[in-house]
């Protein structure tokens, strides 16, 4: 059997199409890995931006933990989602539309201390990857710290993002940023909590 993989591809079709019901990824709660950033302090107060935010339950999380957070997902339908959980749950969070490959015409350079990924990177092709990079390099400080979670080599093939080996992060983002740490870890899915083998990355922006 081919195993079949999506990728972004830059379009909202998909993702808008996927969000007329409950896609896998979205398990309407945060990811433990994230809650565990909080938890250790790794993640602290600041000027944070959740990429690839879908229906906003990290992002309302970080504002929850103190943090000043933007979400910007490619969904319209996502994001209007998001904006009336964050309202039921009386928390400020600020969520747009917008390609992640473009965020250079939504933010300033320089903008945020933090930026989060909670399975965005695993969705890129090859070519996207390193406009993928730049893009995060460009609105993250200088010394800022990029929290990436994607799918693993570790996990079997089928359908889903591709699969990420540690390589491939190293590639992509050594050049731009220190790379802390790039950990095993899981993602939540609907089959259950932790059940899905992801890698954890801890990056600085140089």
């Amino acid at each position: 059997m081919t195993t079949q993989y999506f990728s972004f591809g830059g379009t909202s079709l998909f993702w808008d199409e996927a969000y007329k019901g409950t896609p896998p990824w979205d398990v309407g709660h945060p990811q433990s890995a994230f809650e565990g950033l909080i938890k250790s302090r790794e993640i602290k107060p600041g000027r944070t931006l959740d990429i690839g935010c879908g229906r906003g339950d990290n992002a309302i999380m970080l504002a929850m933990s103190g943090c000043d957070v933007t979400g910007i997902d490619i969904a319209k339908s996502a994001i209007s989602d998001a904006k009336e959980k964050a309202m039921e749950k009386r928390v400020k969070v600020n969520f747009v539309v917008g390609d992640i490959l473009q965020m250079d015409r939504l933010f300033r350079k320089d903008e945020f201390d933090i930026i989060i990924d909670s399975g965005l990177f695993h969705t890129m092709t090859d070519e996207e990857r390193p406009i993928f990079a730049q893009q995060v390099h460009r609105v993250l400080k200088k010394d800022g710290k990029y929290f990436m979670l994607c799918f693993s080599d570790k996990e079997p093939g089928g359908y889903g993002p591709r699969r990420v080996s540690k390589a491939e992060i190293e590639n992509t983002f050594t050049p731009l940023f220190n790379i802390m740490y790039i950990k095993d870890a899981t993602f939540d899915s609907h089959r259950g909590p932790g059940n899905t083998k992801a890698y954890l990355l801890s990056a600085v922006r140089n």
